[in-house]
């Protein structure tokens, strides 16, 4: 047998492929499949939104493994991007070949998760804790981002109802915080779990966007701003795309900057 070391390699590889786990297996095949080598996450540096994707990226390392970050400022609304993402938003994550692109930052996360090794550390593969962080996701989406539109979204020059913006952070206060508060982090440093996944990427890094109005940031609740600190925190990886947008918030001085909540 050793004489002829093609047989050899054969057989150590059989024995291989006898002893090594099933499951590393799955995501090697997972990793290698056609549309994942050329992968492009298109982002809006300073965007919340974006945020959470990056982290992703940034924490798996998937630079390395030939995924490229493709800066989208000013490039949302030509011919070529709508093409990709008629919504013309980002994130937007694009495959290689022709397996097209999805957009939506928890869409985009899952995806990346359950594409790459090490993803289930921030997407469990636990089909209740997976249905948790749909939960928190789902309403991130639908509840809890639509008030920010006039709380913050002045400081990116977007005409906004200052009244409503009151308003909508009253709101915040006095429903959304207490279900994240009372509800998701009732026994757990994270939303459900006592480690970071993707549903406190999708929330945490949106209330940087409250910072642009100092006034109403006093009045965030120590435990959402402690919150907010702790998922800022567990990814050092992505601090320069945190920092941005917090200093970009800090920083702003036009109309509302000043309005009390």
């Amino acid at each position: 047998l050793l004489e002829d070391p093609t047989v050899g390699i054969t057989y150590y590889s059989s024995i291989l492929i006898l002893i090594l786990p099933p499951i590393l297996f799955e995501t090697m095949s997972c990793c290698s499949a056609d549309g994942t080598q050329k992968m492009k996450l298109h982002v809006l540096p300073v965007s919340a939104n974006s945020h959470g994707v990056l982290a992703i990226v940034k924490a798996l390392g998937l630079e390395d493994k030939g995924l490229e970050i493709v800066d989208a400022m000013g490039k949302t609304r030509t011919e070529e991007f709508i093409a990709m993402n008629p919504c013309h938003c980002c994130p937007t994550l694009e495959f290689g070949g022709d397996k097209g692109a999805i957009w939506e930052s928890c869409a985009c996360m899952r995806t990346i998760c359950q594409l790459f090794e090490g993803g289930e550390k921030y997407y469990p593969k636990d089909p209740i804790m997976r249905g948790k962080i749909d939960l928190v996701c789902d309403w991130k989406n639908t509840s809890l981002y639509p008030p920010f539109y006039h709380i913050a979204y002045v400081m990116f020059g977007v005409a906004v109802d200052e009244a409503k913006a009151k308003e909508d952070f009253k709101k915040l206060c006095d429903e959304h915080f207490p279900v994240l508060l009372d509800t998701f982090l009732k026994d757990t440093k994270f939303c459900y779990s006592d480690t970071p996944t993707i549903a406190d990427l999708g929330v945490a890094p949106l209330f940087t966007l409250i910072k642009c109005r100092p006034k109403f940031w006093a009045a965030v609740p120590e435990g959402v701003k402690e919150y907010h600190a702790r998922v800022i925190e567990a990814f050092p990886e992505a601090d320069e795309y945190f920092k941005m947008l917090d200093g970009f918030a800090a920083g702003f001085k036009g109309d509302g900057a000043d309005a009390e909540p």
